[in-house]
């Protein structure tokens, strides 16, 4: 047993399956206050765009109004609901389709694009994540680093590593900040090491300990970066 244990530690296939191999797990790990903040960052946004859009005519106006239930549902890890709507009211995919020119409806396709990869359908989340543009801003940045991840994400449950790492690295060139950057360089090593790139993975690892000495990801990277370097 303490052989088998003793193995799992050391195993990339293991990490990157427990680091990488769900969905989002900066979703599942930040839970609630991340989905809040996504909820805040549509307020921004939406008063940037507000006076433009609810004066000039009602299309985003019924875009928010159909939105408001998807979100609850999302909120509610309702992720079918939120995507298809639950007979009462209409989902995000019913926002893309009437309403996908106008803010709200850009936003419903990363909400749309988190459901899918939480209901395990991978491609459709990236067709989805792909078409999100992010709005110029801070919040935006950080709405675009979390999407970029996502991909990343969504690639690496299509086994599509080299494409990941790219994904990742572009998330971290979106937002780069001591929460999310060091987040995405660690999933960026675990996928060098499945590409069997040691030699960046382990650059990306001491990224981390150097630049972010203070993340969370810094705690344990030491076990990380010794285990390369006796390779």
């Amino acid at each position: 047993m303490a052989d088998k244990k003793a193995q799992e530690s050391l195993d990339p296939e293991v990490k990157i399956q427990s680091a990488i191999g769900n969905t989002e797990n900066f979703i599942m790990r930040n839970g609630r206050k991340l989905l809040i903040a996504l909820i805040v960052v549509f307020v921004i946004v939406g008063g940037f765009y507000g006076y433009k859009y609810f004066v000039a005519g009602p299309r985003a106006e019924k875009a928010a109004s159909m939105m408001f239930m998807a979100e609850q549902h999302f909120v509610a890890d309702s992720f079918n609901l939120a995507l298809n709507g639950d007979g009462n009211f209409d989902g995000f995919l019913k926002v893309i389709d009437k309403y996908g020119s106008t803010p709200q409806g850009n936003l419903a396709q990363h909400y749309a694009g988190i459901c899918y990869l939480q209901l395990g359908q991978y491609e459709e989340a990236l067709a989805h994540l792909k078409k999100y543009s992010a709005p110029k801003g801070i919040p935006g940045a950080l709405l675009e680093a979390q999407n970029y991840g996502l991909q990343g994400d969504a690639c690496v449950q299509l086994q599509n590593y080299k494409e990941a790492a790219s994904m990742y690295q572009k998330a971290i060139g979106a937002s780069d900040n001591g929460l999310t950057a060091p987040y995405y360089l660690k999933k960026i090593g675990l996928v060098y090491e499945k590409l069997g790139d040691n030699a960046k993975a382990l650059e990306a690892y001491k990224t981390i300990s150097g630049s972010y000495a203070g993340s969370m990801e810094a705690r344990d990277i030491q076990k990380y970066i010794g285990r390369l370097e006796q390779l």
